[in-house]
C-alpha cells in the first residue's frame, strides 16, 4: 500500500512519480502561471490507485498515468456553466 500526499502548487514533487507525470504537472503549472491566476493557496493531491498515481489540483484538474503506453492524461475541469444545455428537451 502506498500513501498519498498533498503539496503546494509549484512545490517540490513527491518522490516516485513517473517522469511523464512530472512533465504533465509542470505543464499545468506553467499554463496557470501564464494566465496570471492567483493560485497561492492551491494544492495538489496525490492518490495511488492500483499502484498508479492520480493527481488532482484544487481547481479540479486531474492527471492520470497510463503505464501501458507510459503516458499522462490531463483532464481540465469543465467550465461550461451554460444552463441551456437541455434546451432541446
Amino acid at each position: 500500500m502506498q500513501l498519498g500526499t498533498r503539496w503546494s502548487l509549484g512545490g517540490t514533487l513527491p518522490a516516485g512519480l513517473p517522469h511523464v507525470v512530472e512533465i504533465a504537472l509542470h505543464t499545468v503549472e506553467e499554463d496557470l502561471a501564464a494566465l496570471a491566476v492567483d493560485t497561492s493557496t492551491w494544492r495538489w493531491t496525490l492518490t495511488w490507485l492500483e499502484s498508479k498515481p492520480v493527481i488532482e489540483l484544487d481547481d479540479g484538474t486531474i492527471i492520470r498515468f497510463n503505464p501501458v503506453d507510459d503516458s499522462a492524461t490531463i483532464t481540465q475541469p469543465s467550465t461550461n456553466t451554460d444552463d441551456d444545455d437541455e434546451e432541446w428537451i
